[in-house]
């Protein structure tokens, strides 16, 4: 533990230059007492490792002093292969550095990592996107990217699902994310957010913008996804399910089920569910047929009763 954790403030202080014991603390997740008794260990390791008293002091590294992976467990190995995506990295134009960081890292192992890293790459495939999901085509993809990491303004023609469908948009691309196999850009201002693959014209200007201070694109998009899922389950409704019912939930449903459930007899069981709307929430039951019973909100059940009587009309055969 401490090993790891002596390695880690030397890439730490690697990668990003003067930190202090409060900064190194917090990051690490120990008090700061533990990060000067690190450091000392670290002095007495013979790493030039410096310390600056003064506000604008911290611990630094030697001008040029680099560490080697010499640290690494096979769990970290792997783990670094694992990491690599290989199909969003040519996405982003970025294959052959990948390809080459992976190289590098690898022939910078010791034998037993290499082989344990090598085995982990030949047994794990990550594929994002879902099994019913066509790839979406996203021409404009390493253009976006490109204003990314340049900081510069973009012009776009996007398509959006309400009217007017396709319209002009000035934006300033803080960061992308890929979720379920589709791109998007979070972008100023605001930020909102924008599926790529609805960008319908693109161009790079020349205007520059600075990414806000406090923006952390991870904390916004994981602020975003609740405020989706939020407005998204805006009603909710009361029924009964049978086991094989109750099987068939997934999601926030599944886990709406099992927090509000109450056993009946027969194995069903009486529950609150989250629903989007009438409409979604009607085509939903009825997926499930006869392991499900809606017993509120009335207008609901109503709609549903209409539409197996009109069912059940369809289906019986005329009298011969």
């Amino acid at each position: 533990m401490k090993s790891s954790r002596l390695l880690s403030i030397l890439l730490l202080l690697q990668t990003r230059g003067r930190m202090t014991a409060a900064e190194l603390a917090a990051e690490l997740e120990v008090s700061a007492r533990t990060v000067y008794r690190d450091v000392e260990s670290l002095h007495a390791a013979g790493v030039p490792l410096y310390g600056d008293a003064g506000h604008s002091g911290g611990y630094r590294l030697l001008a040029g002093y680099r560490t080697r992976l010499t640290g690494l467990n096979a769990g970290e190995a792997e783990a670094l292969f694992l990491s690599g995506a290989p199909g969003p990295a040519a996405e982003l134009g970025l294959g052959p550095a990948l390809a080459a960081a992976q190289l590098k890292l690898r022939a910078a192992l010791p034998q037993e990592l290499r082989e344990q890293a090598d085995r982990m790459r030949t047994r794990f495939h990550l594929d994002a996107p879902g099994w019913y999901a066509a790839d979406a085509e996203v021409p404009f993809l390493p253009q976006v990217a490109d204003a990314v990491w340049n900081g510069r303004v973009l012009d776009v023609r996007y398509r959006r699902w309400k009217e007017p469908t396709d319209v002009d948009r000035r934006l300033e691309p803080y960061g992308l994310v890929l979720k379920a196999g589709r791109w998007y850009a979070v972008a100023g201002p605001g930020p909102r957010t924008y599926r790529v693959d609805q960008i319908l014209e693109l161009a790079v200007t020349e205007e520059s913008f600075e990414i806000p201070a406090d923006f952390d694109l991870a904390e916004h998009w994981r602020r975003s996804q609740e405020d989706f899922h939020a407005r998204l389950y805006a009603g909710e409704a009361e029924v009964r399910l049978s086991p094989r019912g109750a099987a068939r939930l997934t999601g926030a449903v599944a886990v709406a089920f099992e927090a509000t459930a109450v056993a009946e007899d027969g194995g069903w069981r009486r529950a609150v569910l989250p629903t989007e709307s009438v409409e979604q929430a009607h085509a939903f039951f009825l997926s499930l047929g006869t392991d499900v019973e809606v017993l509120a909100p009335p207008h609901l059940r109503a709609l549903l009763a209409t539409t197996t009587r009109t069912l059940s009309a369809t289906y019986t055969p005329p009298p011969s």
